[in-house]
C-alpha cells in the first residue's frame, strides 16, 4: 500500500499547540500583569485528569490474552502458560510517568506480539494544560504514522447514470464496479466490491486501511502495516485526557504463504483500546 501523507488538520493542531507553549502576546505587553495582578493564562492551564497509571502487565485480562495470542492456550505447561499470561514490563525509569508492557506467544501457525505502552504527560509550562501538552505527543504520533489520505465517501463519488443513456446501453459493464471491470469483483452482480477484499493478495483491503477513529478517547487512529515476510503490525493509539495509551499487535505466520486477516487483528486491537479507555473514565 503506498500511502499519501494526510497530515494538514494535525499540522494545524500541532502549529496552535506550539504556538501555544511559546506564550506571550504579538505586541509583546498585553499579557503584563498589573502591579500586584495575576496572569490569565497561568489560571487557565489545568493539571491532567491522571495523576497515576495503572500497573500495564495487569491491564489486559486472560480472556483478551486468549484471544490476541492463541498461543498461550496451546501450552500444556501450566507454569509456563501463567507465566506468559504475566508477560513482561518494559524498561522505564519513571513509573509514574511511562510503562508498558509485553506479551509473546507461539502456535503452530504463527508468532504473536503484544505491547501495551502507557505515558502520564505533565506539562511543566504554567500557560499550557497536561492535556494540550499531550495531544501535541499524540499528534506527532499520528503525523509519524502518515495516514493516508481519507477515501471519498461513495455519495460523493458516486454519480446518476445519464438519463439519455438507456439502461442496456454501452459496453455491459455494470455501473460503479471498480477500475479494471473485473466481473469477480460482485458475488451478485451488482458490481459492489466485497468490502473484504482487496486487488492485491495480501493487501490491506481500503475499509481497514490506517484512519483516524471515533468514539475512543479524546483522539484516536489506527495504522496497519504488512511487511515483504508477511509480518502484519496493527497499532492503535488514543489520548484521554493527559495520558496518551499505545498499542501494538503483531503477527508472524509460520509460512510466508499465509497472510495474517487484517479484519480480525484490527477488530481484537480495537476491542482491546475500548476496554483501556473504559478503564480510564471508571
Amino acid at each position: 500500500m503506498q500511502r499519501k501523507a494526510y497530515v494538514p488538520g494535525v499540522t494545524a493542531l500541532l502549529a496552535a499547540l506550539l504556538a501555544g507553549c511559546t506564550g506571550g502576546s504579538p505586541d509583546g505587553g498585553q499579557d503584563d500583569p498589573k502591579p500586584g495582578g495575576t496572569t490569565s493564562t497561568a489560571a487557565a492551564a489545568q493539571p491532567g485528569k491522571y495523576r497515576t497509571l495503572p500497573e500495564p502487565c495487569d491491564a489486559v485480562s486472560h480472556s483478551t490474552l486468549d484471544s490476541l495470542l492463541p498461543g498461550i492456550k496451546q501450552l500444556t505447561d501450566e507454569e509456563q502458560r501463567e507465566k506468559a499470561y504475566e508477560g513482561t514490563a518494559t524498561v522505564t525509569y519513571d513509573t509514574d510517568r511511562k510503562v508498558g508492557c509485553r506479551w509473546k506467544a507461539e502456535s503452530a501457525t504463527a508468532t504473536d506480539h503484544l505491547l501495551v505502552d502507557f505515558e502520564r504527560v505533565v506539562s511543566y509550562d504554567n500557560t499550557v494544560s497536561d492535556d494540550d501538552r499531550a495531544e501535541e505527543i499524540y499528534a506527532k504520533k499520528e503525523v509519524a504514522a502518515d495516514l493516508p489520505a481519507p477515501a471519498a465517501s461513495p455519495s460523493a463519488t458516486t454519480e446518476a447514470p445519464d438519463a439519455s443513456e438507456s439502461p442496456g446501453s454501452g459496453s455491459g459493464s455494470t455501473p460503479g464496479a471498480g477500475a479494471g471491470g473485473d466481473s469477480s469483483s460482485s458475488a451478485d452482480g451488482t458490481g459492489s466490491a466485497d468490502p473484504s477484499a482487496s486487488g492485491v493478495p495480501g493487501s490491506t483491503p481500503s475499509a481497514l486501511q490506517p484512519r483516524t477513529l471515533d468514539g475512543l478517547g479524546n483522539t484516536a487512529f489506527l495504522d496497519d502495516a504488512l511487511n515483504d515476510s508477511k509480518q502484519r503490525t496493527v497499532t492503535v493509539v488514543f489520548r484521554t485526557s493527559n495520558v496518551v495509551v499505545t498499542i501494538q499487535y503483531d503477527e508472524q505466520p509460520a509460512t510466508t504463504t499465509d497472510v495474517p486477516s487484517s479484519k480480525d487483528m484490527q477488530d481484537r486491537a480495537r476491542k482491546l483500546a475500548g476496554q483501556l479507555a473504559e478503564s480510564f473514565s471508571d
